[in-house]
């Protein structure tokens, strides 16, 4: 098994675990050369002991140059051992920023190599003599060819051809264009009928743009102006015609036209093409935002129609939305958005296409509106005083159970197993199979909802959930509390502060419960049927179902969402009809 090396080169990442097809050098025992591949790396020798085991990767290294056996290794593709060359040192240090000036090569930049082609190609057109255009394409001009030498001479009055010049940085090479006298038999004549050229003749009669006149146009490429004088049709017959005998007048007329000159038509066709593409985008962009709008408008009609189904209250009691806009100043389409999720656990992209919107702004929504809401709505989860729940206790508790304060239960919800291991086993739930989120609900005896806990991991048990939640610290000397047997382990801790729990009586092991402790039982439970009937009631909410699985991102949202939801419950009708 290959040993664990790391290069010692400060800045430098290399491992045998990353790169394992990289060699390591051995730093060398003897003091001179080992102190001398320190001070090259910029380590401080007196921090690196004489007797340690360090290496360099190869990356700093002239391998061919430095490596004894580096033939063996480059037709092997490994050695043995690593045999350096005693007067080797490291030399390259890419991996130091400060350095790599030192250890690149000089490159010009772009820029310089640029600059120097445009004087190059200065220098060569400034020697030349500038030829008009037309100045040879008269009648009198008289050209011969002369291939003793290979040269083009144009017998005028004053003109003389340059010689070819070529520069290694422009890399361009004129050459003339010679041909044999003997194959000089073309004929410069062209028939209308028979030319595949066509004059171009433009009528102002009937052609919609106006005739040019003949003018000079330039053009810029880099720092050279090129010069290009338009001509009339016969001239450009007869520079056609003459290109096919004069090697330079070739060369310069194509230098001349290959700066093209857009016509009119091109641009009226690209600039009309520009203007339909920009108007079919804008009526995209309309069509779009009328669609988006009246979506809206068709789902704000639905929830205002049952507001029951959707957002969780009656129509009675649709002025809360205006309550809770005045006091959180947010859109209504927002509020409705947040209530519609926890009523109807709908997808943010499903709400994002009733809304109107996209969906990142969906979920955004939703995310910054809830903890708002909740501020408004947290007062309704009402804790009522013992007098105000005698006077509306219904007629199951009168007789025996009077002085009953609350009812408590525990309500678990399913949620996304968490990513890691730690909260997976905390949020476990052996009752519900599955990774849960815990809450401890406490109700009036007439159904109203006065309290609500955080929520817990579904591993913790209910006694020490009451224990840990403030829910003992709000309750009043001398109330009675209704529970589950779950509950009887906590008995002790609510009599030290002076308060009674009511539960159901416990079944020893192997007996039988008597007459009377079954009356009991059949008479809490009944009483205890009004927790489950308020639970009943939360779980109409469909974010708040037993196995609704709230998605991870979600879950610290989920406390505010049940504070909503009991606040809802709370103003809509009463549990019990009759009391």
């Amino acid at each position: 098994m290959t040993t664990y090396r790391t290069c010692a080169v400060p800045m430098c990442k290399s491992t045998s675990i990353k790169y394992p097809d990289k060699l390591f050098i051995h730093v060398p025992k003897c003091p001179k050369r080992r102190k001398q591949w320190i001070q090259l790396a910029r380590r401080n020798p007196m921090l690196t002991s004489d007797k340690s085991t360090i290496f360099f990767c190869e990356d700093h290294f002239n391998l061919p140059d430095d490596m004894e056996n580096y033939t063996e290794y480059s037709i092997m593709g490994s050695v043995g051992k690593i045999r350096m060359k005693p007067d080797c040192l490291p030399s390259k240090f890419e991996c130091q920023p400060d350095r790599i000036k030192r250890t690149r090569p000089l490159q010009f930049s772009s820029a310089v190599n640029k600059r120097q082609r445009m004087d190059v190609i200065q220098e060569i057109l400034s020697s030349q003599t500038e030829i008009p255009a037309t100045s040879g394409i008269t009648s009198n001009c008289n050209f011969q060819l002369s291939t003793e030498k290979d040269n083009l001479v144009v017998h005028d009055k004053v003109t003389q051809v340059c010689p070819e010049l070529t520069n290694k940085l422009v890399q361009v090479i004129s050459r003339s264009k010679v041909r044999s006298k003997a194959t000089q038999t073309i004929s410069q004549i062209k028939d209308k009928n028979t030319s595949p050229l066509k004059i171009n003749i433009t009528s102002t009669a009937t052609s919609p743009f106006k005739i040019r006149k003949p003018g000079v146009y330039s053009a810029r490429f880099g720092n050279t102006k090129i010069k290009r004088k338009l001509l009339f049709p016969s001239e450009e017959l007869e520079v056609l015609s003459l290109n096919s005998i004069s090697s330079f007048t070739h060369s310069e007329s194509k230098t001349e036209t290959s700066p093209s000159v857009p016509s009119s038509l091109t641009m009226t066709s690209i600039s009309s093409n520009q203007e339909m593409s920009e108007l079919d985008e804008i009526k995209r962009k309309i069509e779009a935002e009328d669609l988006c709008r009246k979506t809206l408008e068709s789902t704000l009609r639905l929830i205002k129609n049952n507001p029951r189904y959707y957002i969780g209250i009656s129509k009675d009691l649709y002025y809360l939305i205006d309550f809770i806009q005045k006091h959180t100043r947010l859109p209504e389409e927002h509020i409705l958005l947040c209530l519609k999720k926890i009523r109807l656990n709908t997808t943010f992209s499903e709400l994002a296409d009733q809304f109107g919107m996209s969906l990142s702004y969906a979920s955004k929504i939703f995310m910054q509106s809830i903890p708002v809401i909740v501020n408004v709505l947290r007062p309704f989860v009402i804790k009522s005083n013992k007098r105000a729940v005698k006077q509306n206790l219904p007629m199951a508790f009168r007789h025996k159970y009077f002085n009953i304060y609350c009812i408590i239960d525990c309500l678990e919800i399913e949620i996304q197993k968490p990513s890691k291991s730690v909260e997976q086993a905390l949020s476990w739930s052996e009752y519900k199979k599955a990774n849960t989120a815990k809450f401890l609900i406490s109700s009036t005896p007439d159904g109203i909802i006065n309290y609500i806990s955080p929520g817990y991991g579904g591993r913790i048990t209910d006694v020490q959930l009451v224990q840990d939640c403030s829910f003992i610290d709000g309750l009043e000397q001398g109330v009675s509390i209704l529970a589950d047997r779950g509950f009887k382990h906590i008995e002790e801790l609510l009599l030290q502060k002076g308060i009674n729990l009511v539960r159901p009586p416990s079944v020893p092991s192997n007996s039988k419960l008597s007459k009377q402790d079954v009356l009991k039982t059949k008479q809490i439970a009944s009483l205890r049927i009004h927790i489950e009937r308020v639970i009943r009631r939360l779980r109409e909410f469909s974010m708040l179902k037993p196995h609704s699985v709230v998605n991870r991102k979600l879950l610290k949202y989920l406390d505010e969402c049940v504070v909503i939801a009991c606040a809802l419950i709370n103003i809509q009708d009463s549990i019990i009809k009759n009391t």
